[in-house]
Order: structure tokens, then sequence, then C-alpha cells
């Protein structure tokens, strides 16, 4: 079997190729430079690959400045449209059998509770992007079996989040973010890793699933277990204004989030390793 996987050389495209990696399956990571270029030549490259994985986007917690904007939008909508054409380029028996594309949670409204069959978005610049990212999809054939995976924050002993937050509770200089009442909805890598795992092989993966843990946290409450697991003080909060100083409209993404529910991986019986705020926290500080 053949795998090509944009943003490879990322955090979860390295736990991605290393959950696949064995003798049958040959990892190939696309070129960042090809996802902006000629549509033929990124076919080139894809012919004959079995699954397509689409991890590609630039961070968006940043200030959404017009070129902050710009790279955000280009490095996941853009490039997911090219895709497409390059496999429509293809003859229908060099096209991949499956595509499998990262997208996130962060397209539903803050403060309510969404399943898969929600179409309540938010109204902010980031919900508008992942709304795009998805749609650049509708142009592949439908005889490509396709898998949206809308992912929480991803808690693991590398990740950007943790590797940020863990040096400060370690000092006893954590707290709560905001009023601390946003919901929390996150997925431990492992899990993610296994999910997209069992979408290469198994057809009975298609259509979008809201990749996150079972358990519905706050930020309070996972602040508060953090705390304890370290046995630190989480006394010292992050004050809203501090954040939208720091980030400006971007910081909506950390002060307000959705209640997001796995509903689809629940009804196909997902195993989680980690579906509990305590057992990833467990995993990653011992």
């Amino acid at each position: 079997m053949k795998v090509m996987i944009t943003g490879a050389s990322g955090y979860l495209g390295q736990n991605i190729i290393n959950r696949l990696h064995n003798p049958s399956t040959e990892i190939i990571g696309i070129n960042r430079k090809l996802l902006y270029g000629d549509p033929n030549r990124l076919a080139e490259q894809l012919s004959q690959a079995d699954v397509v994985i689409n991890l590609a986007g630039a961070p968006i917690i940043k200030r959404w400045t017009s070129k902050n904007k710009a790279i955000i939008y280009n490095s996941r909508v853009l490039t997911t449209k090219n895709l497409c054409k390059a496999i429509n380029i293809l003859p229908k028996e060099m096209q991949p059998k499956t595509f499998i594309s990262a997208s996130a949670v962060g397209i539903y409204r803050e403060d309510l509770v969404h399943d898969e069959t929600s179409s309540r978005f938010a109204n902010h610049f980031a919900a508008r992007v992942t709304d795009d990212w998805e749609d650049a999809l509708v142009d592949l054939p439908d005889t490509i079996r396709q898998v949206i995976f809308r992912i929480g924050v991803v808690l693991g002993k590398d990740s950007q989040f943790i590797q940020q937050v863990l040096p400060i509770f370690k000092m006893g200089l954590g707290g709560k973010i905001g009023n601390g009442k946003q919901p929390f909805p996150f997925i431990h890598v492992n899990d993610l890793v296994q999910a997209f795992a069992a979408a290469v092989t198994d057809k009975h993966y298609f259509g979008i699933y809201n990749l996150v843990a079972p358990q519905q946290i706050s930020n309070k409450m996972f602040t508060r277990t953090l705390a304890k697991k370290l046995n630190r003080p989480a006394i010292l909060p992050v004050p809203a204004v501090a954040l939208k100083l720091a980030f400006g409209k971007a910081s909506t993404l950390i002060l307000k989030n959705p209640i997001v529910l796995p509903k689809r991986l629940e009804m196909q019986k997902f195993a989680y390793q980690h579906p509990t705020i305590e057992s990833c926290l467990d995993q990653i500080i011992d």
C-alpha cells in the first residue's frame, strides 16, 4: 500500500507515519512546494497512491493580520484545492482510493453542543477557513472514499500545547484561562493516530468525524487536573485581556470553545486508549 502525506514533517504527520510504518506500507511525504505549484507535477507524485492524508496547515493561533490570514487560508484551502485538481488530472485507475483530511472543531459555534450533524458554525475567520477547507474536497471524484477528522486540542508529551503549558504549571504559575468556564474538547495523540490508521484501511470510515475524547470538560477542570497531577498550585489565572492583547481576534479560539461530541466514533465502537483527561495526563506526566 502506498500512502502519501502532506504535512509529513509536523507533529501529527510524524506520529501518524510512525504508526503506519510497516514492511507492506510505503509512506511518502508530499513536498510543500508542490502543493502550491503546477497541479500536473503534483499529479505525477500522486500517481499510484492508494491513500492521501492531508495534514497541511500553518499555525492558526496568531494575530489575524492580512498577511497571516493569507498564509493560514492558502496553507489549508489552496493546497487542498490543488490536491483535488491533481487527482482529477490522473486517469481513474491511477487515482487514490481514499482521501483523509484533517479539519478542526473550531468550525463550530462556541458554547453550543455539536455532533457531526451540526451545521451551527461559528462566524469568525478560523471557522470560515475550516468550512472552505472542507468544501474544497467537493471536487474529488465520487469513487474516492473521503474521511474528514475535526480535531480538538491535541495532548501528548511532545504536543505544542503541552510543551507550552507544562513548564509554567511545574513552576506553580499555572491557572485557568479567562473565566475557565469555556469547554475544552481534547484528544490524546495516541487516539488521534489510531483513528487515522483505522480510516486508512477500514472502509466503514467515511464522511465527517469529531476527533475528540468522549469526556466533556472545561478549561478550569483541565487546569485543576494538571495541577493536581503535578502537585502544584494553579491559582494564577491568565486574564482574557492579556490574550486579546497578544493574539487579537485569534484569542477567541482560546477563550471560547464549542462542546463537541464524538458521536460517530462511539457508534463505530472506537476503542479510546485515553478517554478521560486523567488518563491523558497520566500518560503525559508519567
